[in-house]
């Protein structure tokens, strides 16, 4: 197996928290305004990024955006390789999503399978009005036909290349690093 050892870090706190403000300011343009809107962040580091983007955009709009937090576990392509008894976790949605405008959120896209699996565990819920992707990082490499609406960064990468993001919440820290793959 391989292990990772640290390319550069591409991303400070500061770094992070002004592309979460852009992408708060982003969302709203697109959406003209909060009416509607849903964020729901993807199990793990997504949940603190909507979080921090519903912050962003209380202080814009001075509107509580709901926030909710999906598990995608059973929902995966690659079930099996997480071993005999994955851990699911619990996925809390505020409101009912039929006819919401939902922004998933998620750290990084990089094959779209975590994306897809996401619409999938999305949909069994209900009929939102639209869903958008917002991503911290985007890193190429797509292998299904998804795209982000709201980007942090471009990030290209190969494929021996790892993006980390860290968050304060779960990491200690806010950063995001590009990892090299050694053998």
């Amino acid at each position: 197996m391989s292990q990772l050892k640290e390319k550069a870090k591409i991303m400070s706190a500061d770094d992070m928290r002004r592309a979460l403000a852009r992408l708060a300011h982003e969302i709203l343009e697109r959406n003209q305004g909060a009416d509607n809107l849903m964020l729901v962040g993807i199990r793990r580091r997504g949940i603190p990024l909507a979080k921090r983007l519903a912050q962003a955009i209380q202080s814009i709009e001075g509107v509580q955006v709901p926030v909710g937090e999906l598990d995608i576990t059973l929902y995966r392509d690659d079930l099996s390789a997480l071993g005999p008894n994955p851990i699911v976790h619990q996925t809390i949605i505020p409101k009912r999503v039929d006819d919401a405008i939902i922004v998933l959120v998620d750290d990084v896209v990089y094959t779209g399978r975590t994306v897809r699996a996401a619409l999938d565990a999305l949909f069994d819920l209900g009929r939102p009005k639209a869903v958008q992707l917002c991503v911290l990082i985007d890193r190429g490499h797509r292998e299904l036909p998804i795209r982000p609406d709201f980007t942090g960064k471009n990030v290209p990468t190969s494929k021996k290349e790892v993006i980390e993001v860290h968050v304060e919440e779960i990491d200690g820290e806010d950063a995001v690093y590009i990892m090299e793959k050694v053998d």
